[in-house]
């Protein structure tokens, strides 16, 4: 064979590997610029940017946390917040197709899907009641000194069936007290001290930081910690996605949840958690040094998750069994 035949020869061989090489390097996700999974080392994301519904709560600072300290951004994921002024708003954002995962109480979640209304996957754990966190209070020019006093009152909560409501109606029967005549009147959580203060309301269900809040404000007191009996340590919160969603977007969807996870971690660490508190709960350092925090959480549990359907049965909300379990999306590991 010549040497110019042989220099060809060489040629179509190289490229031909040079071929085969790419064909394997594009089925595993690494060419080019859109390799976005950060630090899961499991190939581009599905989904890069996503929108999440959230509320003006302590319980989202690991949230913010991953979102300012760089978490999300490390698994290639960018997080748009939007803002929601209850869970239940929240989760109609979702299923409206306004946002990709929602922020809200874990019952809004379970209603919707014991009604139909959405395949609901819950996504990742937030928070549960940790005493002293979540009250029913009152203020001092109100008829409502005891728990006993609030039957037949006016109580202030977020919405019909969310934490506030079910929460609230767990702990009077805990203790006796008649909840048929109680005139729930829904309104955003930043209104109720107000509203209490006017006399609009009698009592009102808080958590952290408007508790807290409250109390310096109108001299808020509370009538019961909900965190006792048999709503104590109750999950409270989470993450929701549409199950479309989760199907279609596992990867962006672990992303979310390994971000989540490292967050939660380190929100151990008070001094991290109350500069965000103060920048995205609206309060001031002083009342950010003061507030009792609810116990962070990320990872889903069944078990511990079937509370919050069976106190929806319980208190005749859903009328058939739910199993929490087939509600859980696949956990990162």
């Amino acid at each position: 064979m010549s040497r110019s035949g042989a220099r060809r020869r060489r040629g179509v061989l190289g490229v031909a590997l040079s071929a085969m090489m790419l064909t394997a390097l594009s089925g595993c996700g690494a060419l080019g610029g859109d390799d976005t999974s950060g630090g899961s080392g499991d190939g581009t994301l599905e989904k890069t940017k996503i929108k999440v519904a959230l509320l003006p709560v302590v319980d989202l600072a690991p949230l913010r946390l991953a979102q300012e300290g760089g978490y999300f951004k490390a698994e290639g994921l960018e997080v748009e917040a939007v803002d929601a002024p209850s869970g239940q708003a929240s989760m109609t954002k979702m299923i409206g197709g306004e946002v990709d995962i929602a922020f809200s109480t874990y019952f809004p979640f379970f209603v919707a899907k014991s009604k139909g209304a959405a395949d609901i996957r819950l996504v990742a754990d937030s928070v549960s009641a940790s005493p002293k966190s979540n009250a029913v209070v009152t203020v001092p020019k109100s008829p409502v000194k005891t728990i006993n006093d609030l039957a037949g009152k006016k109580i202030a909560i977020t919405d019909k069936n969310t934490a506030s409501h079910l929460l609230t109606v767990s702990v009077m029967k805990d203790h006796g007290v008649d909840t048929s005549k109680v005139q729930w009147v829904p309104m955003a959580l930043p209104n109720i001290a107000a509203a209490l203060s006017s006399g609009q309301v009698d009592a009102g269900y808080l958590p952290e930081p408007f508790l807290t809040q409250a109390s310096k404000v109108v001299g808020a007191t509370p009538v019961v910690d909900i965190s006792t009996g048999a709503t104590q340590d109750f999950p409270l919160a989470g993450f929701g996605a549409l199950g479309a969603f989760v199907d279609k977007n596992p990867k962006t969807v672990a992303a979310f949840q390994r971000a989540m996870s490292k967050a939660v971690r380190d929100s151990a660490d008070r001094s991290k958690i109350e500069p965000l508190v103060v920048k995205y709960a609206k309060v001031d350092a002083e009342t950010a040094s003061l507030l009792t925090l609810p116990t962070f959480g990320s990872t889903l549990d069944a078990r511990r998750l079937q509370r919050v359907p069976d106190l929806l049965l319980q208190t005749g909300v859903i009328t058939a069994k739910l199993d929490a379990s087939s509600m859980l999306a696949p956990q990162a590991g």
